[in-house]
């Protein structure tokens, strides 16, 4: 069965006859299995998976490293068999390290899975089943109650009050009243009020209704499809590695083959001899410890953000916050608690503020103006208002697991809890005499308390409008009745309204009467207060937008809810609304435009209301259309799609759905906002130290490059082997470069822009530098090389400290390194103790490399004289005034 957008157009009989089922009866045991068939069954579908084999072989398919594996099978066919082995381990631990990289990848499907699996209370047969949900089949009779988690979408027949929680699927903070009339075509999704739907859960009363889609055909299924036809995108980082891998490439195959002919047309060398050459500078062109010194530098910034409440599931991702450009973020649950809280309290012409929010019982009573603290045994209009919320309330307030949860209506507990914080406990008043349930139709709810001297209290709570007129009088500041004004107060609670909040009358009349019948509450009615309850703003959450806007990221608010609460909320977070004031746009605005205006009119607004989670989608394809790296934040199931498409989808810990969890590059373990801002400054900073890394490693394979070609040009003696390169390679890549990845947080990290997407990986400043390097690097090889041979030295003593001599500069440059633009000295000598002890280890592996005998056999080195060591440091030395001298001439000239 295709997925059928109108079942909520279609009226109930011509559903029931369409599916052939009989309302009173259910299905028969025979149709079972037909169904399952014809409609599929209430699963989904999961994605398909390639074998972990297939998934290791892939790591290879670079082609810097076919280089490499074209180069070892040269030489081990040309008998340097340690030279192929030692290449060839280097490319099995890359593709090692890559692969244990993947292996964490989505299992969403998983997650939707356990959406699902619940049980359901089914007619068949005339007879009431529990069954599991994944045995229901479309036309099935479900009975749902409060609690009930709802297994499949489903066509309400009948409903009595009943209300259901639909945030997870819709963004709707407020449990929404279902009713079972046909509705226009063109309802969107969160307010089709005839259907429930897979994953949403029952918070209050009674429905009977048919199922019309199961498994992949749900709302839910459809969402998932949404979330496996998003394509694995590559971050900014690895779109610019992949951009300067392929040039790169060219490159290196340019130097092999020019050195390879010639050799061949003008030294006349042998074929062997030339393919040895043309190997050792490949392998000396080709950063082989890049990938695994990037992983590593990667993995510290994934502990760091561990540590500061982020959990990221892919390693690109570190480095892709540092990049973002748009946040596009969930209202519900991500800007805000998801947890109504009362926020003002209208009492005898008196607005009180309530501190505090969500479901903790923490906070005061304050008034606005002066925020002094309310003695609220002092009010009486309002201590009776907030006992009349605590009273006359089915819900209950729980602790679980450490957190306060709401069991029952949310807006009822935002009640519960603002009386707690004026110290009014449940339990501390005698239990009620009667009640009057809340109806829709009444809008409205009652209840009897004691009294002393044979004397009863009824409490009333229930929409304002419905709560007035049923009053003539209202409680004064005195305790005393006076005459209710009833048009000022309608007009108050419109301009209470009219903010986006939730607005809650509170009311009660004395009686004699231990029962109670609506006649009683019809009139006669004490006014006692207004409560109005928002979901409110996270802690710090405001600060930290304008946090990320100063860093020029901008902050786009896309929620299922209302367009009057979202516009509050925006207000209050501090998010621009567009200049002419106009309407938060809402989803059946965005369903009028043409894919053209969609494109066009999208980037305009930064809230975005009851929007489908399609439209989700396609906003965030929308900002990366237009070349933005896009952060998308959310909790629900309806914000998985969205979070899979973007380059950095970022889920709420605590109150995200599995699904949301699974579908996400990053996991707030905290739920907080201001949590992304820390990621943010720490992703620019881990690419600050990736780029450092990158500055820091190439001008080594660079200058070990030229040194090769101009040995053959020139017919020159090469002063350094190429299993000699590699150890010079993954030496000082593995135990220097990583230091850099310890490198402390630059000042004004979040002052500056984001970096453009288009911008190149390495800027002319900074090649200039590299080439300073090179060129220095292939100065003093060449003449530390032929000033052993001078000194009547071996060709292995001259060769080691040609090797020694790389590494020696090296070690100076990586404190050149350690920022870009600065001077070490204004950095810092020590503030990344890191870069000493790395420095010392390396020196000390080097001279196991000189003077270890073992060593000397399996890399052809020998020792080196102490005269030697003098003109290695000279030349370190050098290298290091050279380029802090050329750093303070560039910052010179740039201002």
């Amino acid at each position: 069965m295709e997925k059928n957008s109108l079942w909520h157009h279609l009226d109930v009989e011509d559903i029931l006859q369409t599916l052939n089922v009989n309302e009173q009866t259910g299905i028969s045991a025979d149709e079972l299995a037909l169904r399952k068939q014809k409609y599929g069954a209430n699963t989904l579908t999961p994605p398909k998976t390639q074998h972990a084999f297939i998934r290791f072989l892939k790591q290879f398919d670079q082609p810097l490293i076919y280089i490499l594996i074209s180069s070892a099978v040269i030489t081990l066919i040309l008998g340097e068999y340690v030279d192929g082995v030692v290449i060839m381990t280097v490319v099995l631990l890359n593709g090692i390290v890559g692969y244990f990289q993947e292996t964490g990848a989505l299992k969403a499907l998983d997650a939707l899975k356990k959406t699902v699996s619940t049980q359901a209370l089914v007619l068949r047969e005339g007879h009431r089943l529990k069954i599991n949900a994944e045995d229901i089949v479309v036309g099935d009779i479900v009975l749902l109650q409060s609690g009930d988690k709802i297994p499949a979408d489903i066509r309400l027949i009948e409903q009595k009050e009943l209300q259901v929680n639909e945030s997870s699927l819709t963004g709707e903070s407020l449990p929404i009243l279902k009713a079972s009339p046909t509705l226009p075509k063109d309802t969107s999704l969160g307010d089709r009020l005839n259907m429930l739907y897979a994953s949403t859960y029952v918070t209050r009363g009674q429905g009977l209704g048919v199922v019309i889609q199961v498994g992949d055909h749900t709302e839910i299924g459809h969402i998932s499809k949404l979330i496996y036809s998003a394509p694995e995108l590559v971050t900014p980082l690895g779109r610019k590695l992949d951009a300067f891998s392929t040039k790169l490439l060219y490159i290196i195959l340019f130097m092999a083959g020019i050195t390879f002919l010639f050799g061949w047309l003008f030294q006349h060398d042998q074929i062997a001899h030339l393919l040895m050459i043309s190997v050792a500078l490949a392998v000396g062109a080709i950063p082989e410890g890049l990938p695994a010194a990037i992983t590593t530098i990667l993995a510290v910034g994934v502990y760091k953000m561990a540590k500061n409440n982020a959990i990221v599931r892919k390693l690109p991702v570190v480095e892709t916050l540092g990049s973002t450009t748009v946040i596009c973020s969930d209202k519900t649950g991500t800007l805000t608690e998801n947890q109504m809280t009362v926020h003002f309290i209208y009492a005898a012409d008196q607005i009180y503020e309530v501190r505090g929010s969500g479901y903790e019982p923490t906070g005061d009573i304050v008034f606005p103006d002066h925020q002094e603290i309310v003695d609220v045994n002092q009010h009486p209009a309002l201590q009776q208002c907030l006992i009349a919320g605590l009273l006359c309330n089915d819900s209950l307030l729980v602790v679980k697991e450490g957190r306060y949860l709401i069991e029952g209506d949310p807006t009822e507990g935002a009640l519960i809890v603002s009386a707690q914080k004026a110290g009014f406990y449940r339990e501390k008043f005698p239990k009620r005499l009667d009640t009057i349930p809340f109806e829709s139709e009444r809008q409205f709810m009652a209840t009897l308390h004691p009294l002393e001297d044979d004397q009863n209290i009824i409490y009333l709570k229930g929409g304002a409008g419905k709560i007035i007129r049923k009053c003539q009088k209202q409680l004064n500041q005195q305790g005393q009745l006076e005459p209710l004004d009833v048009e000022s107060l309608l007009e108050k609670t419109n301009q209470l309204a009219s903010a986006g909040e939730r607005v809650l009358a509170m009311a009660y009349k004395m009686t004699s009467k231990h029962q109670i019948t609506l006649a009683d509450v019809e009139n006669g009615c004490i006014f006692l207060g207004l409560q109005t309850m928002i979901d409110p703003p996270r802690k710090e959450v405001i600060e930290s937008i304008k946090a990320c806007q100063k860093a020029g990221i901008q902050i786009k608010m896309i929620t299922g809810d209302h367009g009057a609460t979202a516009q509050a909320i925006a207000e209050k977070l501090g998010l621009q609304l567009p200049k002419s004031k106009a309407e938060v746009i809402t989803g059946k605005e965005l369903e009028s435009f043409s894919q053209e205006e969609f494109k066009e009119k999208v980037p305009i607004y930064d809230v975005f209301a009851r929007v489908s989670p399609e439209q989700k989608l396609r906003i965030v394809e929308v900002f990366q259309a237009k070349k933005h790296i896009v952060a998308m934040t959310g909790d629900g199931v309806n914000d998985a799609p969205a979070l899979k498409q973007s380059d950095i989808g970022i889920a709420m810990g605590i109150t995200g759905t599995e699904v949301t969890k699974e579908a996400a590059d990053m996991i707030l373990t905290d739920d907080n906002f201001r949590t992304i801002r820390i990621a943010v400054e720490q992703g620019r900073m881990i690419f600050d130290n990736l780029l450092k890394f990158i500055v820091w490693t190439l001008p080594t394979n660079i200058g070990q490059g030229l040194v090769i070609m101009i040995c053959i040009f020139s017919g020159l003696d090469l002063p350094i082997l190429p299993v000699q390169i590699l150890w010079i390679n993954l030496t000082t890549a593995g135990i220097l470069g990583l230091t850099l990845a310890f490198e402390p947080q630059e000042p004004g990290i979040m002052n500056r822009p984001p970096r453009s997407p288009e911008a190149v990986l390495i800027s002319k400043i900074l090649f200039t530098r590299m080439l300073i390097i090179s060129a220095i690097l292939v100065l003093t090889s060449f003449l530390l090389f032929y000033q052993e041979i001078y000194n009547k030295r071996s060709y292995e003593v001259a060769r080691t400290t040609a090797v020694t001599v790389f590494i020696v500069v090296e070690l100076f440059f990586l404190f050149n390194c350690r920022s870009l633009k600065a001077s070490i000295f204004k950095v810092g000598l020590f503030s990344n103790p890191w870069i000493w002890v790395g420095s010392g280890f390396m020196l000390l592996v080097q001279a196991f490399y000189i003077y270890y005998p073992w060593m000397n056999k399996v890399f052809k080195s020998a020792p080196i004289p102490i005269d030697a060591w003098w003109s290695i440091g000279l030349a370190g030395l050098a290298a290091f005034l050279i380029i802090e001298l050329e750093k303070f001439l560039t910052s010179r000239l740039s201002k």
